[in-house]
Order: structure tokens, then sequence, then C-alpha cells
């Protein structure tokens, strides 16, 4: 697709050799892109060719999904696995991170001063 002499092409940096050009709908300023973009959908509805789920549909279609995923259960198994040990993760980091604040705080240093001075 050639450009049209009448569109200006804005250049973003790039680290290439040659500045990468914003082309089509990446060039619109966001007013017009929205605009334009409104008005598709606008002409998708009006034509049949739009779809808009309603609670019952969207809960039927996840459920739907949710067999179809939760019908293998080695992969079930899996992501649980996952889903644990990066909770455990977690958990281990935030105690080490409270622990390092607690050592840390004024009143900890405070306490450890008074303990170390004699008399």
């Amino acid at each position: 697709m050639q450009e049209s002499a009448a569109q200006p092409t804005e250049t973003v940096p790039t680290t290439a050799a040659r500045p990468k050009q914003r082309r089509g709908f990446a060039m619109m300023d966001p007013d017009t892109l929205r605009a334009v973009c409104s008005q598709g959908g606008k002409t998708a509805h009006a034509h049949g060719r739009a779809h808009r789920f309603n609670p019952e549909e969207a809960s039927k279609a996840g459920k739907k999904g949710g067999t179809s995923v939760a019908a293998d259960r080695t992969y079930m198994a899996t992501i649980g696995q996952r889903g644990g040990k990066a909770k455990k993760g977690f958990r281990e980091r935030q105690a080490a991170r409270r622990q390092a604040e607690a050592e840390t705080s004024p009143s900890v240093c405070l306490a450890r001063l008074r303990a170390e001075k004699p008399g």
C-alpha cells in the first residue's frame, strides 16, 4: 500500500538504521480514531454482523470454555501447582521484606543502641 502525498508521515525513533514511520490508524489523532471506530461498530450492528452478549449468554460461554479446559486434568494440575508455588514465593518475599523493614526501623535501631550501650 502506497502512502499518499496528502498525508504527512510521522517518524518514531527506533534503534534501527531506518526510522519506523507510522501509517494508517497509528497515524490518526485519538479523536478521529475514536470517531472512525465508533462508526464501524454502529455499522456492524446495523448490518447484523455484530453481537452483544447478555449475561446469560456470557455465563454459558464461560462455562463451556471452562469445561473444555478442565477436561485436561494434567493441565489443570500443572496450572494449580504453578499458582501455589507463586503464592508461596510471594509470601516468602513478603515476610523477608517485613523482616528487613523491622530490622531497619528507627525504634529497633534505638533499642539496639540502648542494649549495646554500657551503663
